[in-house]
């Protein structure tokens, strides 16, 4: 059975307001001028929070600083999105103390990945409003036109249809359903917090940057033992980049770490989705519901 698709949110206008702020790790006003370029192009209007600039040790700012800007761009009518600066560490010391009630109201965009995963989740799975899991700020130089694309298309209203290359690790399969997920070290920090996520029934999305392979055979344990993975409808791995191992080889690669742990269950699995810590990160609504196709020479995923 379809599970019914999380709260969609508005399409955006040109003119609408899209603010960018900083809720990790700090970031310069410098550093921020291409991707304003790129959004202005888009014909949207850029806020600047106030933690861009602010610096405290790696943080963009104090948590009470950072969480003060996220809520007043929560809060803020005006603001049609949130994007997110660049990840790194941080949400997870500002949630618990956000106050999501103007939000559920007035719901805008959430765009970002990787330490915005936890938000993602929240969001997702408490407050059931869907999330744009996109390329942020601090990436957009080094993104493909076709990556940063696709956060505009979506924002106007186009539905995801994308085509991409199959891999020979792929168990295929071809399933419908609602898209929840990230990255993975954080899906595994939140386990058992009231930011974690309930998959079954759902395909999951999974992706990862400069992890120790041991480190992802730990996680997928992790997932394994809290019965995350055993009630899928499907598994979709995005990049699993720049993995690391030890002096005395683990033996697997990240992927056929993942495809150890979840072969047995038998729903289809695609890697190498283009997602993730990635130059070419294609834009991804959480919570919207999917047709994929996967097969071992081609993956398919369109909005549906």
């Amino acid at each position: 059975m379809l599970a019914p698709p999380l709260r969609n949110l508005p399409t955006l206008e040109k003119g609408a307001c899209i603010a960018i702020i900083a809720s990790a790790r700090k970031i310069t006003r410098e550093e921020l001028v291409p991707a304003i370029v790129i959004i202005k192009n888009w014909g949207f209007e850029v806020l600047l929070g106030k933690t861009i600039g602010f610096a405290e040790n790696q943080f963009a700012g104090s948590d009470k600083e950072r969480r003060q800007d996220l809520q007043e761009m929560l809060d803020n009518p005006k603001v049609k999105a949130i994007l997110f600066a660049r990840g790194g560490y941080g949400m997870v010391r500002i949630l618990d103390d956000l106050n999501f009630s103007v939000f559920t109201q007035q719901a805008k965009w959430l765009i970002g990945y990787s330490d915005v995963t936890i938000l993602h989740s929240h969001v997702n799975n408490y407050l059931g409003i869907q999330t744009l899991h996109a390329s942020m700020p601090i990436n957009f130089q080094q993104n493909t036109k076709e990556s940063l694309d696709s956060i505009c298309h979506i924002l106007m209203g186009k539905k995801i249809n994308y085509q991409m290359a199959g891999n020979e690790l792929n168990v295929e399969g071809r399933v419908e359903g609602q898209i929840i997920g990230g990255n993975l070290s954080i899906l595994y920090s939140i386990l058992g917090t009231n930011s974690g996520f309930n998959p079954d029934n759902k395909i999951l999305f999974i992706e990862d940057l400069d992890e120790y392979l041991y480190h992802i055979d730990r996680m997928m344990m992790a997932l394994k033992r809290a019965n995350k993975l055993s009630k899928l409808k499907a598994l979709v791995v995005g990049g699993m980049t720049k993995m690391n191992d030890n002096a005395i080889a683990f033996g697997k690669t990240a992927e056929e770490i993942i495809l150890e742990h979840c072969s047995e269950y038998g729903y289809p699995i695609a890697f190498g989705a283009d997602f993730g810590h990635l130059d070419h990160n294609l834009a991804l609504k959480l919570g919207a519901n999917y047709s994929i196709s996967i097969s071992k020479n081609k993956l398919e995923i369109k909005e549906i």
